[in-house]
């Protein structure tokens, strides 16, 4: 995708997302630590504000690198199923569908439930292997996009989905996010 900065100042910066297929994505993780990460670059600040639409993200930026998001409010809904898939859906802001099974299988159920009638936006879609306490496989189908690496919002979906409190460790093909949902 493409991240746009629309305005900036010393500790904020406004952007737009644009998915590879011109459409806007509403929240990006993975886009606002980008974001986050080039102004402090630019202006030395450790504390970034990154607004995307009406969503305003607050960034920490460590010594080491690590930057730490509050993302906010995330919705997890009932388990649902269509045409075979149980999926449970979740709002980061943007629309997830997360599946519990093998993520080897993202490649075929992605594309289904992205583009499915239930979903008139489309979604995004995970499928998660519960790993133990705290701990997750996944991959990615990213509304849009394709198959993906990794995804900031996708990490909290999954942990929302699959552990609802806590510290979670998710493992993507592209590197681990630790999610911390109060």
């Amino acid at each position: 995708g493409v991240l746009e900065v629309l305005a900036a100042s010393a500790s904020s910066v406004d952007i737009a997302i644009w998915n590879p297929d011109g459409s806007p994505a509403e929240l990006s993780g993975n886009g606002t630590r980008i974001a986050a990460a080039w102004l402090a670059e630019q202006t030395g600040a450790t504390r970034v504000t990154v607004s995307v639409g009406w969503r305003v993200v607050e960034t920490t930026l460590s010594q080491t690198g690590e930057i730490e998001q509050l993302i906010g409010d995330v919705l997890v809904g009932p388990a649902e199923t269509v045409d075979g898939i149980t999926f449970v859906p979740v709002s980061v802001g943007n629309p997830h569908a997360v599946v519990i099974g093998d993520p080897a299988t993202i490649g075929v159920i992605g594309p289904k439930l992205e583009t499915h009638a239930r979903f008139p936006d489309r979604t995004n879609v995970q499928v998660a292997r519960v790993d133990g306490e705290g701990e997750v496989t996944a991959r990615v189908w990213e509304r849009g996009v394709g198959e993906t690496l990794s995804s900031g919002t996708s990490a909290v979906a999954v942990a929302a989905a699959t552990h609802g409190e806590g510290e979670v460790l998710v493992h993507f093909p592209g590197g681990d996010l630790r999610v911390h949902l109060a």
